[in-house]
């Protein structure tokens, strides 16, 4: 029984453990890394077709954005996830998907213009859909017979829709564990959904850290931050760019928009507009609008309560949605002072980088981040007071107000991390912290060891346990990252791929052992074909 970390160990994003219980393989979560790369990523120690069934806490992309590669490398197990996060994961995978493949296109025009060698995209279309044809929808607390001797149960998380903590049930050789991964916990009394569920037991836990260095302070009155910053800025006849997160965050600020406009707190600017520029965000929103009822149990009493009377609580009067690239141009060629909430959260990639080129340089604008900006990324930059940035090729000044909504993080404090912690009935055999910067992960460590006295510790990638002996068998990456060597291994990306594939065709050939000598010959004279076309 053992566990191996092979993402998001002394880093923020591209959630991913591997837990073997005898011959059998779960992945938990299977996420994209986002922001720049601290440690070395260490390579799965198994092939994905060996992987036997997947658990997914939520759908955000750096804990689902991989799931893709690891169909394309063969994976053909379940993908256990509550309802919500499949419906929202046929939205950002299908998205991942298409972005991997344009990239691929604008990638390929170049090299074929220089000469150089073609790009392959980490996944396909095709892929995503064959990823979502796997997945197997779940309720919270319902058990799941995941395999012989491993059972599971998910648990409200509060960070998302369907977001989810999942509790496993394991036995190898007559010995029982209880595991639980916390998936990412949210902060509590937040708009729409409920806050999270609070474990009541486990021996070995495997829980986040994103804030686990800091509070989030006295507990804000989110919409009345916003209204405030909207009209301060539309008094000034600039453009409120928010930044957000296409699935989650944005409902949330529709919500809280909904309720400025219905009690007219703005009453100068009654009518202002709002665009949601984002294609996801809208199919988002569709999902989110709970109008069907499907979504109502993931809910808070509040919202279920304006649901019940009849109330649409994402839309309102001045709502525009953009979803053609014409339709996000128009947008800044109007000069009308709006509310523009677009894609990506951290301003790394997708339109928010051309609302910013159009208003950075605005002192009447401002720039609103409500999310967790990782280290590295534009926004972050913003946020720590860069003066003047890139985008496009072109150096923007920065001359907008930068602006953080106060405490609407998706994302649980310290405080609320411990107090999460401390509802187990006893101290577990080991507490493993990741999903955290790398000194945040080693600060909350040092919390938990001094505030509930519990065992502690912070793998690195690579890292694995043994679960029975609780004891490290190998301790991981520890090097910081070689911005060089990584340069280098771009280049060997395609090649890589090929290395894969050689890989996946063993674990087919495994697979067909015993089969009719007819079928086996004709696979056989299907290799030999293709080792006659490309033996150089």
């Amino acid at each position: 029984m053992k566990l191996i970390f092979l993402g998001a160990a002394h880093e923020v994003t591209g959630s991913c453990t591997l837990l073997t219980v005898g011959e059998k393989k779960i992945l938990i979560d299977c996420g994209m890394e986002q922001g720049a790369d601290t440690f070395e990523n260490c390579e799965m120690p198994v092939s994905p077709a060996d992987v036997d069934a997947v658990l997914l806490t939520h759908a955000h992309v750096d804990h689902s954005g991989k799931l893709p590669a690891l169909v394309a490398g063969g994976f053909r197990g379940p993908i256990f996830a509550t309802s919500a996060t499949c419906q929202l994961c046929g939205i950002m995978l299908r998205d991942c998907a298409h972005i991997q493949e344009s990239e691929a296109k604008w990638r390929n025009r170049k090299a074929e213009r220089a000469g150089k060698e073609g790009y392959v995209p980490l996944y396909t279309m095709a892929e995503a859909e064959k990823t979502l044809s796997l997945m197997k929808p779940c309720r919270y607390e319902e058990h799941l017979a995941v395999s012989e001797g491993i059972t599971a149960r998910f648990f409200d998380a509060g960070h998302l829709l369907g977001s989810a903590s999942i509790e496993l049930e394991v036995e190898e050789n007559g010995e029982k564990k209880t595991l639980l991964f916390s998936g990412d916990i949210g902060n509590v009394s937040r708009p729409l959904i409920r806050d999270p569920q609070r474990p009541q037991r486990a021996d070995v836990v495997v829980i986040e850290s994103t804030y686990g260095d800091r509070l989030h302070g006295p507990r804000h009155d989110y919409r009345r931050q916003l209204c405030d910053i909207i009209g301060e800025t539309l008094d000034r006849g600039g453009n409120v760019i928010i930044p957000s997160f296409a699935v989650g965050r944005t409902q949330e600020l529709l919500y809280l928009i909904h309720g400025i406009k219905q009690q007219n707190l703005l009453p100068r600017h009654r009518d202002f507009p709002v665009w949601v520029d984002s294609p996801m965000a809208v199919e988002a929103t569709r999902i989110y609008s709970g109008q069907n009822g499907d979504m109502w149990e993931y809910y808070d009493e509040e919202t279920r309560a304006l649901l019940q009377n009849g109330e649409n609580i994402l839309q309102f009067p001045g709502l525009h949605t953009a979803v053609t690239s014409e339709e996000s141009i128009a947008i800044n060629a109007d000069p009308t002072p709006k509310v523009i909430l677009s894609a990506s959260g951290m301003c790394e990639a997708g339109r928010i980088r051309h609302h910013l080129k159009h208003n950075l340089w605005r002192p009447e604008s401002t720039v609103l981040f409500v999310g967790y900006q990782s280290q590295g990324s534009l926004g972050r930059l913003l946020l720590d007071g860069a003066p003047q940035v890139k985008l496009f090729g072109e150096t923007i000044q920065v001359r907008a107000r930068i602006a953080q909504m106060e405490g609407i993080s998706g994302h649980a404090d310290r405080d609320m991390l411990l107090h999460w912690l401390a509802g187990l009935s006893k101290a577990p055999q080991m507490v493993y912290v990741n999903h955290g910067d790398n000194e945040v992960c080693e600060a909350f460590v040092k919390t938990i060891g001094e505030t509930l006295h519990f065992p502690a510790t912070a793998p690195y990638n690579g890292a694995g346990y043994d679960l029975i002996e609780n004891r490290c068998l190998y301790a991981g990456n520890q090097t910081p990252i070689d911005k060089k060597a990584v340069a280098h291994r771009k280049t060997q990306t395609v090649y890589e791929r090929l290395l894969a594939a050689g890989r996946r065709l063993m674990t087919v050939i495994e697979h067909n052992r015993g089969g009719a000598n007819k079928d086996l010959a004709r696979f056989t004279d299907q290799i030999l074909s293709l080792c006659e076309k490309w033996d150089r």
